[in-house]
C-alpha cells in the first residue's frame, strides 16, 4: 500500500505540471496530437530515444505505449523511458497491456504505468478463445476487476477494438455492444478505433450517439480508397475525420492517437505524413 500511495502521490505531481485542457476548449489542446508506437513497431526497438526524438520534432506530443513486459518497454527501464519523453517534451498518457497481465499481473503493470504519469491502461486484443459470448463476459468481469485496481491508483482501464467484436454473439447482439453492456462505465473507458469500426461496416458517430461519452480515447487511422481492408496515412484515404472530430465532445472524446499498420513507405515518414496532414484537418 506504501508504494502504491508513493506513486499515485508523485505520479499525481508530474500529471499537474502536464495537465492541459480536454479537447475542443482551447485552440493549443486542439494541436495536441498522439501517436500510438505500435506505428514504428518496425524500427522502435532498434534505437527508441531516436524514434521519440524524430516523433517530438515532428510535433507529436502524447504518446500510448505498447509491449510492455516484466518493468521494461523497448528495452529501457520504465524511468528511463519515462526520462526520455518529459525530457521531449511529451506525456505518456496511455499504454496497451494484454489481457493475460490483466488476470495475473495487473498491479505491478499499473504501478509502473503509473510512475510514467498515465491515466489510461487499455486491453488491446483477445485471443480466438475469448471471442464469443461467454468469453466476452468473461473478459470484461476480468477488465471490470482490473478497473478497481485503476481506480486506485487514480487512473482508468480501457478497452480497444478491432473488427471482430461486431459479430453476432449469438444473442441477437453485436459482441461489441455486449462489451459496452457489461463493462462497468465508471471504470473502463473506450478506446475505439476509427477504422476497424468503418472497416467492420458500422458508423462510429452512431455508436457516439448511442453510448455517449464512453469513448475518451480515439485510434486514428485512415481507410485505403483502392483496398479498403489496408489503412493508410491519416488525411490520404476515404474516412471523413472532419465530421468524426466534430462529434469529439459527444463522444467524450479526451486523447486521440495515430495509428497505422500497413505501410508503403517507412513507418516513421508515415507517421510524419500523418500529423502534418492532421494539424491543417484540425
Amino acid at each position: 500500500m506504501r508504494r502504491r500511495e508513493f506513486i499515485h502521490a508523485s505520479a499525481a505531481a508530474v500529471a499537474g505540471m502536464l495537465a492541459v485542457p480536454a479537447l475542443g476548449e482551447t485552440a493549443a489542446k486542439k494541436h495536441r496530437i498522439g501517436i500510438q508506437l505500435y506505428t514504428l513497431k518496425d524500427v522502435i526497438n532498434n534505437d527508441p530515444k531516436g524514434i521519440l526524438r524524430q516523433l517530438a520534432s515532428f510535433g507529436y506530443t502524447e504518446l500510448e505505449t505498447f509491449g510492455y513486459s516484466d518493468g521494461k518497454l523497448f528495452g529501457l527501464t520504465v524511468a528511463e523511458f519515462g526520462n526520455e519523453v518529459k525530457a521531449l517534451g511529451m506525456q505518456t498518457v496511455s499504454g496497451h497491456f494484454g489481457i493475460d497481465l490483466v488476470r495475473n499481473d495487473w498491479e505491478r503493470t499499473v504501478a509502473d504505468a503509473k510512475s510514467l504519469g498515465q491515466s489510461y491502461a487499455c486491453v488491446p486484443w483477445l485471443p480466438e478463445q475469448d471471442r464469443t459470448l461467454d468469453g466476452i463476459k468473461r473478459v470484461c468481469e476480468a477488465i471490470n476487476k482490473g478497473g478497481e485496481i485503476c481506480k486506485q491508483y487514480g487512473m482508468k482501464i480501457g478497452y480497444h477494438n478491432h473488427d471482430f467484436e461486431f459479430k453476432d454473439a449469438g444473442n441477437g447482439k453485436l459482441l461489441f455492444d455486449v462489451m459496452l453492456e457489461e463493462l462497468d462505465p465508471k471504470l473502463v473507458s473506450m478506446e475505439m478505433d476509427l477504422y476497424w469500426v468503418i472497416a467492420a461496416g458500422y458508423d462510429p458517430i452512431a455508436y457516439f450517439k448511442k453510448y455517449p461519452k464512453r469513448f475518451e480515447q480515439w485510434h486514428v487511422k485512415d481507410q485505403d480508397k483502392e483496398v479498403p481492408s489496408r489503412n493508410t496515412e491519416v488525411g490520404n484515404g476515404a474516412i471523413d475525420f472532419k465530421a468524426i472530430f466534430a462529434q469529439a465532445k459527444l463522444s467524450g472524446m479526451k486523447h486521440f492517437y495515430v495509428e497505422q499498420e500497413f505501410f508503403t513507405r517507412p513507418s516513421i515518414e508515415s507517421a510524419r505524413i500523418c500529423i502534418e496532414n492532421l494539424k491543417k484537418m484540425l
